[in-house]
């Protein structure tokens, strides 16, 4: 008896070594089922959120543009003139000194927002809220702008504020509207 038990147990410590030693191939596959399952549902949703957010885009370009036209106003000792139209939802820059012809080039060439994003407005310190028409934001020689805000937003109500101060280079964006008064 006493070997019987014996060999008993050693068959269930042989039996308890085969069952730590590792996983199944069946468990292995489960398991990265699984994981290929909740990766194909969330990297859509992240990369459409990331790649294809149009507002955050328009928001960066007309930073870089703002940005942009300041250096050149300086650099090139003229005027600057961004210019809003706010019925058609597009834009374009004149400078100090150009032509008719040239104005009119530009303003054909105005440059649109994408799909889904539009100028809610643009708010002048000391001229208040522009909502219609033309608005024009003027950067001086010296890099100076008048304290200015522009309002975007998204189909989906989502809504940024740029606001633009006289003599600091940067630009605050806001994730949200945000009313300037006098």
């Amino acid at each position: 008896m006493r070997s019987e038990g014996r060999a008993h147990s050693a068959w269930r410590e042989e039996r308890r070594a085969k069952d730590t030693r590792g996983y199944t191939l069946i468990e292995l596959t489960v398991v990265v089922v699984l994981i290929g399952v909740m990766i194909s549902l969330t990297v859509p949703r992240i990369r459409g959120a990331i790649l294809t957010d149009d507002l955050k885009g328009a928001t960066r370009r007309m930073t870089g543009i703002i940005k942009g036209l300041r250096t050149e106003a300086v650099r090139e000792q003229k005027d600057f003139f961004l210019h809003f139209d706010l019925e058609s939802n597009k834009y374009w820059i004149e400078s100090e000194g150009m032509t008719v012809e040239e104005r009119l080039i530009a303003n054909e060439k105005a440059s649109s927002f994408p799909e889904g994003v539009r100028v809610l407005d643009v708010w002048f310190r000391g001229k208040g809220k522009k909502q219609h028409g033309v608005a024009v934001i003027r950067f001086n020689k010296k890099g100076y702008v008048r304290q200015s805000v522009i309002h975007l937003s998204s189909e989906d109500g989502r809504e940024f504020t740029l606001v633009l101060s006289p003599f600091l280079r940067k630009i605050k964006v806001l994730e949200n509207y945000v009313e300037f008064e006098e």
